[in-house]
Formats: structure tokens, C-alpha cells, sequence
């Protein structure tokens, strides 16, 4: 597994490194071991799914506050999305900066998300599947987000046909 540094410090892209024959391939996509040696969080309590019917679809950009931030590895599963990550820590150099990365099936590539990150994607095609390796447990109360269309953002989406819930279109404007 490769993982490869972003412009944002501690946010990395996960390129795993597939062995192929004529029955397909086999690639690891996560290693206790790998991830700490890379001086990661390798302790994850949660898995979860986000299955999205039409393409298009816009989920987040989602956070929990403090003490329950959490670090993911996000990867898609089927189909393909347009994934963002914001940094949203306080005294970062890069706050409120973002990038975006197409993460699909094909590309198997993931995205690993420390704590102090706003994550959201859109699906780039029809029945997409992706997968969050959590590391803290789900907590209602702290769950909150950053809207989409954020101004100081100002993040390119690549559809303009949005699907978005109610919930996520009144979520806060950054507050930078």
C-alpha cells in the first residue's frame, strides 16, 4: 500500500497495490501495521455504508465536534464520487482549504481522514457504494456539518444536478 501525501498535512490518499493473474487481483486495503508505521491511527470501532441511487447525489459535509471527532478511511465500493475533505482545524495553516478526489471502484484508491476534517462526496454515477472505516462511535449530539455551498469555500462540484437532503442544505456556513 502506497500512501501518499496531500496538500493538506495529515490527510493522505491510499493507493493499495493490487497482485494480478487471470482469475483478477488481491489487494489489502488496510494494515495495522502499515498505518502505523506511517504514524497513523490504526484503531477503528465502526464500519459504515452509504448506498446512493442516482448519481448526482450530495452527502455532507459532515464532522463531529469535540470529543468525539473522528478519523475515517473512506473508499468506494461501487461506482464512482467526487470526494471532499476540509480542513477544519483551528490552528491549521491550511484551514478552510480543500481538495477533492475521484475515489471509485476502479481506481480502488481511498482517502485517509484525521480528525479535524469536514468529508463529504457526490456521486459520479448510478448506485454507488462507499465505505467508512470509523474511528470513534457515531455520537448524535455532536454530529454536525458544514453546507455545501459555502461561499468561503466556494467548492467546485462536478454535477450541478444536486440531490441533497433537507438536513445537509441547512447546514451552518463555514465560520472561519
Amino acid at each position: 500500500m502506497h500512501f501518499k501525501k496531500t496538500s493538506l498535512l495529515g490527510l493522505y490518499i491510499l493507493e493499495p497495490s493490487p497482485l494480478s493473474d487471470e482469475r483478477g487481483f488481491f489487494a489489502r486495503t488496510f494494515c495495522k501495521r502499515e498505518f502505523e508505521s506511517q504514524g497513523l491511527k490504526s484503531e477503528f470501532v465502526q464500519c459504515n455504508i452509504s448506498y446512493n441511487h442516482k448519481e448526482g447525489t450530495l452527502r455532507g459535509l459532515h464532522y463531529q465536534q469535540s470529543p468525539h471527532e473522528e478519523t475515517k478511511i473512506v473508499t468506494c465500493r461501487r461506482g464512482r464520487i467526487y470526494d471532499v475533505i476540509v480542513d477544519i482545524r483551528p490552528r491549521s495553516p491550511t484551514l478552510g482549504k480543500w481538495i477533492g478526489i475521484e475515489l471509485s471502484a476502479d481506481n480502488l484508491q481511498g482517502v485517509y481522514i484525521p480528525e479535524g476534517f469536514a468529508h463529504g462526496f457526490q456521486t459520479l454515477t448510478n448506485d454507488a457504494e462507499v465505505s467508512y472505516l470509523m474511528g470513534n462511535y457515531f455520537n448524535a449530539e455532536a454530529a454536525t456539518g458544514i453546507r455545501y455551498d459555502d461561499p468561503h469555500l466556494n467548492i467546485s462540484w462536478p454535477n450541478p444536478k444536486m440531490i441533497i437532503s433537507q438536513k445537509d442544505r441547512n447546514l451552518p456556513l463555514f465560520n472561519l
